[in-house]
């Protein structure tokens, strides 16, 4: 099978794409800096799908070692390429970082890419891109307004570096994913989210206070213009995610695009509100959990869930995992972390 090349491939939504990569017959090569992830995310990769995918430890930043690895690796078919830094509220105090680490390794991975006589090329992108929609849901051909971050920047100027490389590199096809909310875990409680530090996410931050290692959560805010006034989000479970790079993939290596840059929405569909995500979580783990109403936090937009038309139609994918479900597997993944610490 077609060898590929996933960057982040240990991170949360990278090492469950590299199981589902696997599991289809791929011949898988990652690449990470462990800056925020753990080399014992590969022996979870290996237990899950019975093989052990190629493991390179290599800062993306160094684009001597970048071009070294195509040199040895000049069979790659396809990148997925997950590796970026993601914390909005660091993007704001560290800017530069961010275009560095963003923009800086995009260019020279796609400047490897134009030297091959053909590759397939799945960018992680953002529904950051959209703001706050005019319209809800939010569909692919919806303005894409000013970022409210420099991480929600990248997301936009990566797009359109692609886009222009695309223009002018027929042998590169690339598609752009962008995310809503991933969450959940694998239900082998092999992998899953392992936040570095205080978690940026809503879903570890919950698994995380009911297991008593913060003290409560914060919902910021109640006086949002929703049902229960706090703000509605499009929670994806992280499987059906990943399957959704390896479609994705297969349409780019099948020729079967419709133009050489394309864009697809990945969510649900459907939007869920902080306090039902709560609920979703005390309904299957039984647990009451501690959480207090506290001011917005600025920058949150009030709503976005993902029109996913085009996903169902053009690439053949929708979604099969509920949000029961990811909180199911959230949870026990949380579970078996803290018995081996």
């Amino acid at each position: 099978m077609d060898k590929i090349l996933v960057t982040g491939g240990l991170g949360f939504i990278g090492s469950h794409t590299v199981v589902e990569l696997q599991n289809k017959g791929y011949d898988v090569v990652i690449i990470d800096d462990l800056s925020n992830s753990t080399i014992k995310v590969l022996d979870g990769i290996t237990a899950i799908t019975g093989k052990a995918p190629l493991f390179e430890k290599l800062d993306l930043k160094d684009r001597s070692g970048v071009e070294a690895f195509f040199k040895t690796h000049n069979d790659i078919k396809g990148v997925i390429h997950f590796a970026a830094s993601k914390a909005v509220g660091e993007s704001v105090k560290e800017p530069l970082l961010y275009y560095e680490n963003n923009i800086g390794t995009l260019v020279y991975i796609l400047k490897e890419l134009q030297k091959l006589p053909s590759a397939s090329f799945i960018f992680s992108s953002s529904c950051t891109v959209y703001g706050q929609a005019d319209e809800l849901p939010i569909t692919e051909s919806a303005p894409v307004k000013q970022a409210e971050s420099p991480y929600g920047n990248t997301k936009q100027i990566g797009e359109e570096i692609i886009s222009d490389t695309c223009k002018v590199s027929p042998n590169l096809k690339a598609i752009a994913l962008r995310y809503f909310n991933p969450v959940g875990a694998h239900e082998s409680t092999m992998i899953g989210e392992l936040p570095i530090g205080v978690p940026q996410n809503l879903v570890p931050f919950i698994t995380q206070t009911a297991m008593g290692l913060r003290k409560e959560l914060s919902v910021f805010g109640d006086d949002y213009p929703t049902d229960d006034g706090t703000c509605i989000r499009d929670y994806i479970h992280v499987v059906d995610l990943a399957k959704a790079h390896v479609i994705a993939l297969g349409r780019l290596l099948q020729d079967k695009n419709k133009s050489n840059y394309e864009t697809f929405n990945l969510g649900t569909g459907k939007g869920s509100s902080v306090l039902e995500v709560v609920q979703a979580f005390e309904r299957v783990s039984g647990e009451k959990l501690n959480y207090k109403i506290v001011d917005r936090r600025e920058g949150d937009i009030i709503s976005a869930y993902a029109d996913t038309n085009k996903a169902n139609d053009d690439l053949g994918w929708k979604t099969e995992l509920s949000l029961d479900d990811a909180m199911r597997s959230a949870w026990a993944w949380e579970q078996k972390v803290r018995a081996e610490e």
